[in-house]
């Protein structure tokens, strides 16, 4: 059964690998004007923090609906409670490796590209905890379209730095 799996994770992987490719260079290739960094990494960590406040504030709700929950205890192997959990965790790791990469990737290749790495950010997280409730293929993409953007930006802006 989990060799099935490997081709729809693939498929998400690769669409992901694509979507990072045109996130990165949609600003360019539309021939956006430079913004400087400290003017848009505002705006560009606005929508993944909005997304992040949101998953916070739907288990914080999960937490007092649920008279189980309500006191912290932890939440059940595989519960919708424990994958929006996960989905929490892996989306503050996410965001933890772009406030490392985004502030370079601003200054080397312009804020248009951190605001639409944000903006991305936030479309793709929504798009993989939609995915960890209802689809694997989803949920590849969702994982994909979030760090893959982030890993391009980083290398992009490297090699222009070197």
């Amino acid at each position: 059964m989990q060799r099935f799996k490997r081709p729809q994770i693939l498929a998400g992987m690769a669409l992901g690998a694509l979507w990072g490719v045109l996130v990165t260079g949609l600003p360019h290739w539309l021939g956006l004007p430079y913004i400087p960094a400290p003017i848009a990494l505002p705006g560009a960590f606005l929508a993944p923090g909005l997304v992040l406040a949101l998953m916070i504030g739907r288990l914080a709700q999960r937490r007092f609906f649920d008279d189980a929950l309500i006191g912290g205890q932890p939440f059940a192997p595989g519960s919708a409670a424990d994958t929006d959990q996960r989905v929490l965790a892996n989306t503050v790791e996410q965001l933890v490796l772009a406030l490392a990469v985004w502030p370079f990737a601003a200054v080397t290749l312009g804020g248009a590209v951190a605001i639409a790495l944000g903006l991305s950010f936030a479309c793709m997280r929504i798009v993989f905890w939609a995915g960890c409730h209802l689809s694997l293929p989803l949920r590849a993409l969702g994982f994909a379209g979030t760090f893959y953007p982030t890993v391009i930006a980083g290398i992009w802006a490297a090699a222009l730095w070197l």
